[in-house]
Parts: C-alpha cells; sequence; structure tokens
C-alpha cells in the first residue's frame, strides 16, 4: 500500500480556536485553550495516523500586527516561518468578523503558492448557515484558489469534510512517525503547558501574558511523578496577585494543573510550584531562548 505523509499548517489571528480545532481533530487535547488570545506561544506537531495516511499538524501561535514586545515578534515568526516547508495551510477564520490580523495573515498568504483551504469557525453559533453567504461570497473574490469549509471546531461539525479535502492534498511518502506517536513534544513541555493553561484561565486580563513556566524537576517513577515548577512573572504586583491570599490561588491552580497531569502521565502526580520575579523577561531576545523560546521550527 502507497503511504502518504505531510504537514498542515494551522494559522490565523488570535483565539480563532486553532488549538481547539487541532484538539478535535486529533481527539485528544495535546495544545492548551483559553478565551484569552494569544494563549498559543510555540509551535506544536499533532500527528494522525489513518490507514495509509499521515499528516502533520502545526499549531501555531495566533499571528497579531501588534509586535510591542520579543515574546510577540517571536511568537509572529513561529507562526509564519513554517509557510514555505508545509504542504496545505490551513487558514482559520471567525464566522463573521474580519479583523485588521486577519489580513496580516492575508498578506502573508500572498507568497504562498500551495494548497490554501480556509474554514470559517463557529458556526455553531450562527442562528442559520444563511448568515454565512454573503461572508463566503467575499472570501471566495479573495481567494478564488482557496476552497471555503464551515466548521464547528468546539462541536465538530463538519471536521470530517475538512480532513478530507486535507488528505486530498498530502503527497506520496514515507511516514515521518510512528504510527502511534500523536505529538512531538515532550512530556515535560506538555507539563509546563498545562499549568500555563491554568494559570491563564484563572487570572485577571493582563497577568496571564507577563507568566511563562520553567519545570525544573520532572522524575517519573514506576507509579508517581515529582515535578517541581517555577512561574516567572514580571512584577512583584503579579507575584502577589497569582498566589492569593495565604497562597489559596497558587495553591487552586496547582491542582487543577496536577488533575490534567495525571492524565497526562497515567501516574500520581506530586506537582510543587514557585513563583519568581524576572524583571523585563518579555522583552528580552536572551531571556526568553533561555526560557525555551528558541524553536521556531519544522
Amino acid at each position: 500500500m502507497i503511504s502518504r505523509c505531510g504537514y498542515v499548517a494551522i494559522i490565523g489571528r488570535p483565539n480563532v480556536g486553532k488549538s481547539t480545532l487541532l484538539n478535535m481533530i486529533l481527539g485528544q487535547k495535546i495544545s492548551i485553550t483559553s478565551r484569552k488570545p494569544q494563549t498559543t506561544r510555540h509551535q506544536l506537531l499533532g500527528i494522525k495516523t489513518v490507514k495509509n495516511c499521515q499528516v502533520v499538524y502545526v499549531d501555531t501561535p495566533g499571528i497579531h500586527r501588534r509586535e510591542s514586545k520579543a515574546i510577540n515578534r517571536y511568537m509572529n515568526r513561529a507562526a509564519l516561518s513554517i509557510l514555505d516547508d508545509v504542504d496545505v495551510v490551513l487558514f482559520l477564520l471567525d464566522r463573521t468578523a474580519w479583523l485588521t490580523d486577519d489580513q496580516k495573515v492575508a498578506d502573508a498568504l500572498n507568497y504562498y503558492s500551495g494548497r490554501l483551504i480556509l474554514a470559517i469557525n463557529k458556526i455553531d453559533r450562527l442562528k442559520s448557515l444563511n448568515q454565512l453567504l454573503p461572508r463566503l461570497s467575499k472570501l471566495h473574490e479573495a481567494f478564488p484558489q482557496a476552497e471555503l469549509v464551515p466548521i464547528s471546531a468546539s462541536t465538530g461539525e463538519n471536521i470530517t469534510r475538512l480532513e478530507s479535502l486535507i488528505h486530498e492534498s498530502i503527497p506520496k511518502a514515507p511516514f515521518f512517525f510512528p504510527e502511534n506517536q500523536i505529538t512531538d513534544r515532550s512530556e515535560r513541555f506538555l507539563v509546563a503547558e498545562m499549568i500555563r493553561e491554568k494559570l491563564t484561565r484563572q487570572l485577571g486580563e493582563e497577568v496571564p501574558y507577563m507568566l511563562t513556566i520553567q519545570v525544573d524537576r520532572f522524575e517519573v517513577g514506576v507509579e508517581t511523578a515529582e515535578i517541581d515548577a517555577t512561574i516567572f512573572v514580571e512584577k512583584e504586583g503579579q507575584k502577589a496577585i497569582l498566589i492569593g491570599k495565604k497562597g489559596g490561588r497558587l495553591k487552586q491552580i496547582g491542582s487543577d494543573a496536577r488533575k490534567d497531569i495525571e492524565k497526562l502521565l497515567n501516574l500520581k502526580v506530586m506537582l510543587t510550584t514557585w513563583v519568581k520575579v524576572k524583571s523585563g523577561w518579555s522583552d528580552n531576545e536572551r531571556t526568553l531562548q533561555g526560557l525555551g523560546y528558541n524553536d521556531v521550527r519544522i
């Protein structure tokens, strides 16, 4: 049987549902999600193998115009650097709104000559699909070479159709990964992301963008795993908010993260977290590299 294998980039502006879509396609959560924009900071591969076809999806940070800090520039590089290296680009859009960040993505696609699919997300929030017709007409005029697919990443509506279109463009090639592998990321990385997800979901509007996670110890035994992690923030005030009254907020965040980590590792987990101030970490290229923001790849 002839095998097929290729890369698919999932790109789009922040908070449009890229990570939710990847998790839905894989049938397993590997990419963290929240309602706050710019939750995803790194490229992450999700691998799905069905019979003779292996699709390697690349979840990317949301592309955005505002590049006020080094971490914003890093995230845009992480998203845009892959356009020359994939077989299919999946441009994810909201069902109604077209924002300036969407235009930044569209401008980048002017230089892309491969297969392009536009997935219009969150159709489950429409009263009628007829509301989508003007939007589809405009998108067809702007991207005449693209396939248009209305979907819901959260409910799974039309995802089968989307995957069928993707499979049509996957070239003949041997598999790049073992058939049972679902991501290229280490368990250590996924643990750090799970902690950051809980922080992002439970904290206010500003603090999640000013924090990052470093796993200091990751020891996995037969029945238990012992994990130590440091949460870096930029200001003492952010540290106080994160810890909460008598340490209550940090304890709750740690408890919620531990439950997800136990599901990931299928082990009992002993998780210990600390909070430290590292002033200006998000706007220092060297510090970012030291904290793991150096993986613009595939």
